[in-house]
């Protein structure tokens, strides 16, 4: 069975409005997307040069600005952090080292208390998590 052939190859000028309707489009929905609540706490991280790491395992532990603690991801009370921090602890076959992600608008009274509830949990050392500061391009004692 022949069937007949009805397609043909395009000559003509392409018609611009779908295009700018899909792009129109696609501004939009970043337009919107920008808007989208995005649940959780803002921790802003204070920025600086020259720190060192650990080579042993770490726990992370994030402190707001209001003095609230978050650990996996979920806000918990001073208490529980310590027996959850103690747990781990016990759980470790290697010393831990605790990461504190701190705001920047943390004090240096609650990010002292968590340092000794970490202490009081087991952990040897506590950290304070900085972002790298970003290389200034007009800088000529820094390499690329």
């Amino acid at each position: 069975m022949k069937f007949p052939r009805n397609a043909r190859i395009f000559r003509g000028q392409l018609d611009a409005a779908p295009f700018a309707a899909v792009l129109f489009l696609l501004v939009i929905f970043m337009l919107l997307g920008s808007l989208v609540y995005t649940p959780g706490v803002r921790i802003q991280l204070p920025v600086g040069d020259g720190f060192v790491g650990t080579d042993k395992r770490t726990i992370a532990v994030s402190l707001d600005a209001n003095g609230r603690y978050y650990f996996d991801n979920h806000a918990i009370d001073e208490n529980e952090l310590r027996m959850r921090l103690s747990k781990e602890v016990k759980d470790a076959s290697e010393p831990l080292a605790l990461v504190v992600r701190a705001d920047e608008a943390a004090t240096q009274k609650m990010f002292t208390r968590l340092t000794l509830l970490a202490r009081q949990a087991g952990f040897s050392e506590a950290w304070l998590a900085i972002l790298p500061r970003a290389a200034a391009s007009s800088d000529p004692k820094r390499l690329p």
